[in-house]
């Protein structure tokens, strides 16, 4: 994954090296679901969502016959997976890109159709666990969020300089807070007198601006909020509604996705996509269904599968999980 997790409600804001911060969630179901397809020496996997390596590593260990590629739009992931991956050489093919640029890397590759691809959204364990990311609200950062710290608008300046209405519907749609109102009302008014820049003001912000029964339910008050800034700040759900169906597209006929997703709306896309491509789309009444119309997916999961009980108590940031998977059993006649 790209060590993905949903934002923990606390965090010690440590910062340990490697593989002992990263603890990929659901791994060994993730490697079962995409084993079918990667048998066959020469099989290429893409690992969409590289983080520190933890997915990758384990598929380049379990399938010895596997070439790897991997994607991830922040620089500093990239330099210490490369240093985990190493060992495998040039079975794996470390690329700077945001997910929904899968086409065009796998262009440039020369890659036609790939086997398998996996996603792991979401915020990475180590994005998490550097404090001066931004991600965390359990401790006082700078305001950033962005993947990639080279490129983009940070989280303060969203909050510094989008219209009142513009964030209430990011916070009501990407952060599904309903407060959003008086905690816009409240951000507006502050800005007004100093611009944010540091985590800890604004989920000071928000603990004073919310009714005291909306504190006593899901978790720390900021957490909607801020996984709201943090998909406007990276596009998340714009990405990933390009990125899916680009990844199905990429499949050879026997080919499979994985997806680990961390809160409903990332879910919803990524059920709605995969539906889709497993309906036959005949119209009603033809007594024999040409091929144009049958399913080109054959969906591998019933509904979203959860970690198991075991593995959310080994990692809590396991807990949100939700996988889905198909499988490619026909190519799109207009392809």
């Amino acid at each position: 994954m790209q060590g993905r997790e949903a934002l923990p409600d606390e965090g010690d804001g440590g910062r340990p090296e490697g593989r002992d911060r990263h603890v990929p969630v659901m791994l060994k179901r993730c490697l079962d679901m995409l084993a079918p397809a990667l048998t066959e020496p020469g099989a290429v996997v893409v690992d969409c969502t590289l983080g520190l390596g933890g997915h990758s590593e384990a598929l380049l260990t379990r399938f010895p016959g596997v070439r790897l590629v991997a994607l991830d739009r922040d620089k500093e992931a990239l330099r210490l997976s490369g240093e985990r991956l190493a060992p495998y050489g040039d079975r794996a093919t470390l690329v700077h890109a945001v997910y929904d640029e899968l086409p065009e890397v796998l262009d440039r590759l020369g890659v036609p159709r790939v086997q398998g691809v996996l996603f792991d959204l979401g915020v990475s364990s180590m994005q998490l666990d550097e404090a001066d990311r931004g991600f965390a609200y359990a401790q006082d950062a700078p305001l950033d969020m962005r993947m990639d710290q080279t490129t983009g608008i940070s989280a303060a300046e969203v909050l510094n300089t989008y219209p009142p209405g513009e964030l209430v519907r990011i916070l009501r749609a990407y952060g599904e807070e309903k407060q959003a109102k008086r905690i816009v009302s409240a951000v507006v008014r502050e800005r007004d007198k100093e611009p944010f820049t540091n985590s800890a003001r604004l989920v000071e912000l928000i603990r004073d601006a919310l009714p005291q029964a909306a504190k006593r339910t899901g978790g720390n008050p900021a957490k909607r909020t801020f996984q709201a800034l943090r998909i406007e700040v990276n596009g998340e759900l714009s990405v990933l509604e390009r990125a899916i169906p680009a990844a199905v597209k990429a499949l050879a006929v026997g080919g499979r996705v994985a997806v680990l997703s961390y809160h409903s709306l990332e879910d919803r896309l990524v059920k709605q996509v995969f539906a889709a491509g497993a309906a036959n789309t005949a119209p009603p009444g033809l007594p024999v269904v040409p091929e144009r119309y049958q399913p080109r997916l054959k969906l591998l999961t019933r509904g979203a599968e959860l970690p198991t009980e075991e593995e959310v108590a080994e990692n809590r940031r396991a807990a949100p999980a939700r996988l889905r998977g198909v499988e490619r059993i026909r190519e799109e006649s207009a392809e």
